[in-house]
């Protein structure tokens, strides 16, 4: 049974089910188009996904049928971006808590599902190159459409998506700003897979679940590994950068126990020690 936090804000719904963190953007009137309070409350639930050694992994989706239209342009084109005094003081703070929101900058340290229906635009497939595992429905589409309005996708995009795609596929969803299917990411190797219309966030519940039966320390070091040691890294070099991640976890009372429970053939306990 999940539980709202008292870290949420209207337009961003952050709760606790079980090991598992569960954020949903909630401006579904305006397509879950990102504005300040949307922004402060994926911040809050970044960091606090970090802190809390409970959790294992977080899940990020939406209400409404579209996922998220990106940056909020109209509020962006008349000046009014609607910032509450509370943003304008956090990031006074913290100068770059809109790209901690959007998950460029500072990623929290656990692998983080995205579960998407409908439309996922801009910003909305920006925010997907943060994440690490991903489930869309079937009426899924993506689409980084920045350059098409005389903008640049500064969530990272051009440099993240030749990174996870090929070159030439990342191009032409850059440059020419052209919008993909579901079946389309799914062959691209964009996402994982793809459910029925309305699965996403189940299959995305159930991802999370195997995730939280893993040793918390071994899925902290992997996600790093995953993220951090990328292919323009010499092959021995890299071999060098995660051994230096593999040995804490050798040397941790949780790789004992697993393989302790496996020798005994019953469920591993972890303990994140």
């Amino acid at each position: 049974m999940s539980k709202e936090l008292d870290i949420s804000t209207k337009t961003c719904i952050i709760e606790r089910d079980g090991q598992t963190l569960i954020v949903t953007l909630n401006r579904p009137e305006a397509k879950n188009a990102f504005n300040p309070e949307m922004l402060m409350g994926m911040y809050r639930a970044w960091r606090f996904l970090d802190e809390d050694d409970d959790l294992m992994c977080a899940i990020l989706t939406a209400n409404g049928d579209t996922f998220c239209a990106g940056m909020d342009l109209k509020a962006g084109a008349d000046g009014e971006s609607n910032t509450t005094n509370e943003f304008m003081e956090l990031m006074a703070k913290v100068p770059n808590v809109h790209w901690q929101a959007l998950l460029r900058d500072n990623r929290p340290s656990k692998p983080l599902i995205l579960a998407v229906e409908g439309y996922a635009l801009a910003g909305g497939t920006e925010i997907l190159m943060g994440t690490d595992l991903r489930i869309a429905a079937e009426d899924a589409t993506f689409g980084v459409t920045e350059v098409a309005r005389g903008l640049y996708p500064m969530a990272g995009t051009s440099i993240r998506l030749p990174r996870q795609i090929p070159y030439c596929l990342a191009a032409e969803i850059v440059l020419l700003g052209r919008h993909i299917t579901a079946q389309e990411a799914l062959d691209w190797g964009l996402i994982n897979r793809i459910v029925g219309k309305g699965q996403a966030l189940a299959e995305a519940k159930l991802m999370a679940a195997e995730l939280c039966k893993t040793g918390p320390i071994a899925l902290k070091a992997v996600t790093r590994s995953l993220r951090e040691i990328q292919t323009d890294v010499a092959e021995a070099d890299a071999m060098l950068l995660s051994d230096e991640l593999a040995n804490p976890v050798f040397a941790s009372a949780d790789a004992k126990e697993g393989m302790r429970a496996f020798k005994e053939k019953r469920p591993a306990v972890f303990t994140g020690k």
